[in-house]
């Protein structure tokens, strides 16, 4: 990856057309070095939840990674160099209303048909806590999977919920 600092910056960690990847069918000659990367990139959406559905998506591709797995990688490395500011910031000047988004796809794996649902917590303007995996069966609808992600979000919420109580600062 010699030359990465002098690249151009991405929009976005990933393309609107991932099958259109070239490079599909072509075994990455280096995955040692592909595994690598993928860890440091998963240890910085501690920190960077704008990262962390591309990161997955290349974590999902490890074991065998193929040229156009790398491209993925290399993108998400401009499209960081490019927002390299970005990341968490706490306001004390906001509310302690918790919240809470959340959404899937519906059988988004072309190799198992399973979906990857994700969600976002909120404590008044900061965001507190995020996931995103694949669920763990295939789902017959998308209204199915809708509800398995909206089942994570709500235990999310109810662990988050009494651990402020526990802490002596209940959530509206």
């Amino acid at each position: 990856m010699n030359g990465i600092t002098d690249c151009a910056p991405a929009a976005t960690p990933l393309p609107l057309e991932l099958q259109k990847v070239k490079g599909q069918e072509d075994m990455f000659d280096n995955p040692t070095f592909f595994r690598s990367l993928v860890g440091k990139l998963q240890y910085l959406t501690l920190t960077r939840p704008d990262i962390q559905y591309a990161v997955n998506l290349v974590c999902q591709r490890m074991h065998s990674p193929t040229v156009a797995d790398f491209s993925l990688l290399k993108r998400i490395i401009r499209y960081i160099k490019g927002t390299i500011d970005h990341g968490l910031s706490f306001s004390q000047n906001t509310d302690s209303t918790l919240r809470a988004y959340s959404d899937s796809d519906w059988g988004g794996c072309q190799s198992t048909s399973r979906s990857t649902g994700g969600f976002c917590t909120f404590l008044g303007s900061n965001i507190i806590s995020w996931s995103a995996k694949r669920q763990p069966s295939v789902s017959r609808s998308s209204t199915g999977a809708e509800y398995r992600c909206l089942s994570d979000t709500a235990a999310e919420v109810n662990w988050i919920r009494d651990l402020l109580e526990n802490i002596g600062m209940p959530p509206s």
